[in-house]
């Protein structure tokens, strides 16, 4: 794990003290005379991200003083792995918790360094007891999958390699694992996912993971795996293009959360359906004004190719769906509509049942993992019509394109299957303390504590 290690005590380390700057004066106050001058030297405050290393009479590091925001634990030692000087650092002190510090201190030792020549810089090291590296390790995993599969550029990420990630994880849990691809989408029952990828050098693939014991309940779990998005004929600008690679961020969700559900053993029948294409253009590419038949006999008008993660996920539902899930969960980096409505950190949530919405928002509170519940607002249905089939699968209006994306895909979902669907970014546009530039898990880490509480084993 980034940036951690066990915490044998026979290890020299240096102390390390999280301080909050509403406590700052009383802990300053406990300080000697010498390490107050230190502090007033260094200009140490408390405030977040700032620190100060304390020496003794003899001039060697003591201990270490970090300012951080007590309203974001898991981030709050964030910024400070590769800000110290190398080295192996000790928490003290009650301000956090040795979780959260693990958690903050190791997402912030994350660098995507695939592709960067020479050795990459390596993070001062905090050391942790063994049952806390136990307890964050499947959770730190999973977001550093998520991270990875998002910043892998498309050329070494396509269809194929999506499925091959998912079948990695399978071995390791011993899950079971079919796929199609290419034409046999068509015969498979995948019609829209092979129209949106048939147009790539790179055949359009659905993968199909299974898990758990009979007799308890359907956990499906669905991720948009859009490898690259052109837009297709409705060709993006270049700026809409430029990081298109993180359209499968959904996918990557979806995975890493199924990972979550097999390493804590949850008692359900976990289902993962993850299709995965590029929108490409070519001769066979899929046009304006096309009509499709979807999995579920709904015919949908082609309004717009560069609405296609819409298109495949509604043959990966009506999939998931022909099994009686006792929830139906998707993630997708679906419109940039979300992203105007609420930014780049706050994941638009829509679900069919109040109360599942509720369990969530209050694991999202819980876990300081934000996310935001949008309306199924019924009357923007008529957005989507058209005179040639049953529905379209975007509109003329640009109002409410979020909701009008989670209107087409509860089409393909019945009332009697409980529903959450999730409109990310999976994406840092800049560095902040824990969150480098690049892929992010986004509401990970909340739907990962509202499933063990829906779903633990008694």
């Amino acid at each position: 794990m980034h940036g951690l290690s066990e915490d044998s005590r026979n290890r020299r380390a240096l102390p390390l003290t999280a301080v909050a700057r509403a406590h700052w004066p009383k802990l300053e106050a406990r300080l000697s005379a010498r390490q107050r001058r230190q502090a007033a030297a260094c200009g140490f405050d408390a405030s977040p991200g700032s620190f100060c290393v304390l020496h003794d009479a003899g001039g060697d590091a003591a201990r270490v003083l970090c300012g951080v925001d007590p309203e974001s634990p898991p981030f709050a030692l964030g910024a400070f792995p590769f800000r110290l000087p190398a080295g192996d650092y000790r928490l003290e002190g009650e301000a956090l918790s040795a979780a959260d510090a693990a958690l903050g201190w190791s997402l912030g030792s994350y660098r995507f360094d695939r592709y960067l020549a020479g050795a990459p810089c390596q993070p001062a090291r905090l050391l942790v007891p063994r049952a806390v590296l136990r307890e964050v390790a499947p959770l730190l995993e999973a977001i550093t999958r998520v991270r990875d599969l998002v910043n892998t550029p498309a050329q070494d990420l396509g269809p194929e390699q999506v499925c091959e990630a998912v079948r990695a994880v399978a071995k390791a849990h011993r899950a079971q694992c079919r796929e199609w691809h290419g034409d046999g989408l068509l015969k498979a029952g995948f019609p829209t996912v092979h129209a949106v990828g048939r147009a790539s050098d790179r055949p359009p693939r659905v993968i199909e993971l299974r898990w758990g014991r009979v007799g308890d309940p359907l956990l499906a779990i669905v991720g948009k795996g859009v490898c690259f998005d052109s837009g297709g004929l409705d060709i993006k600008t270049a700026d809409g293009m430029r990081w298109m690679k993180k359209d499968m961020g959904g996918a990557a969700h979806a995975l890493s959360l199924a990972q979550l559900v097999m390493d804590a053993g949850l008692a359900v029948r976990l289902l993962l359906i993850i299709p995965a294409v590029d929108n490409a253009i070519s001769g066979g590419a899929l046009r304006p004004g096309d009509v499709i038949r979807t999995r579920a006999g709904i015919s949908v008008e082609v309004d717009n190719t560069d609405a296609e993660g819409r298109l495949i996920l509604c043959d990966a539902l009506a999939a998931a769906v022909e099994q009686k899930p006792d929830l139906l969960i998707d993630f997708a980096t679906l419109t940039g509509a979300a992203r105007v409505a609420l930014g780049p950190d706050l994941p638009a949530l829509f679900a069919n049942r109040d109360e599942v919405a509720a369990a969530v928002l209050h694991a999202s509170r819980d876990r300081h993992d934000p996310v935001w519940r949008l309306p199924l607002w019924q009357p923007y249905r008529m957005m989507l019509a058209s005179p040639f089939a049953d529905t379209c699968n975007t509109g003329a209006s640009r109002h409410a394109g979020a909701i009008t994306a989670a209107l087409y895909l509860q089409r393909f979902v019945p009332e009697t299957v409980p529903w959450l669907h999730v409109d990310l970014y999976a994406w840092n546009d800049g560095d902040r303390p824990g969150r480098p530039r690049g892929g992010e898990a986004q509401s990970l880490r909340a739907f990962h504590a509202f499933l063990r509480q829906r779903y633990a084993r008694r």
